[in-house]
């Protein structure tokens, strides 16, 4: 059969439908990469406004150390998890250890990251935190990991270690400042969990695996302090 010839002003309707379309896909086009570009302003904006904090209050060579934090946090993104791992703990593991006595004059004292690095130094509990949140910022999710309590049989004291989770029930992956390799909990016949806790939760430990859920880690106040503090720094 053949099709009737198509009218004038039915060709053009067309054609400006045609058109239309187009502009609307490249005016959204458009406003999906300004958002990102937004976006990438409004990081690059605060990042800046982190190293001049830095530079301000701590001098040159501790904004330098913490522009390699951010260097670092934004190059691995698409890297594989335990890749990540690696790299994340052989970064910190780098750092100095000093005690809270010795660095802060306080017994106790969890320091953020940029202060950690700022200061070039800090104790066990500095080295997991900062790890935690280096890894959570490239993108780990924060269920796969906890801040793990331990006791260090070797040394008969308490310690502080980053565990990372696969899946729930798996042997987690221990990241410590004692040691460079990353061993599973199972290898790690020096250290006796106590409790461990992260930004969804706190945990009694056992030998291994995730323990018994005892509540929110709001509980405790080292960690409500840090993250206050965290969320105030270079504003």
């Amino acid at each position: 059969m053949t099709r009737p010839p198509t009218r004038p002003h039915e060709g053009e309707n067309r054609i400006k439908q045609r058109r239309l379309g187009r502009i609307s896909a490249g005016i959204a086009a458009a406003c999906l990469l300004a958002g990102a570009a937004l976006a990438v302003a409004d990081r690059l904006g605060a990042a800046d406004k982190l190293l001049a904090y830095v530079g301000d209050r701590y001098g040159a060579p501790a904004r330098d150390r913490v522009q390699e934090w951010r260097q670092l946090i934004g190059q691995d993104q698409g890297k594989p998890e335990l890749e990540k791992l690696r790299l994340v703990n052989h970064f910190f593991n780098q750092s100095v250890f000093v005690s809270d006595l010795e660095h802060w004059g306080k017994a106790d004292y969890w320091a953020t990251p940029v202060e950690m690095l700022a200061t070039n130094g800090g104790d066990c509990e500095d080295f997991t935190i900062a790890k935690y949140f280096t890894l959570k910022e490239m993108g780990v999710p924060e269920q796969r990991m906890q801040i793990t309590y331990v006791k260090a049989l070797k040394l008969n004291q308490a310690h502080m270690v980053l565990t990372y989770f696969s899946t729930p029930g798996a042997d987690p992956l221990v990241l410590d400042n004692l040691i460079d390799e990353i061993k599973p909990a199972s290898q790690r016949n020096d250290l006796l969990p106590v409790y461990s806790f992260n930004g969804e939760g706190l945990w009694l430990a056992k030998r291994r695996g995730r323990g018994e859920r005892v509540g929110g880690s709001g509980r405790i106040g080292l960690w409500r302090d840090l993250n206050e503090r965290m969320n105030e720094e270079g504003k």
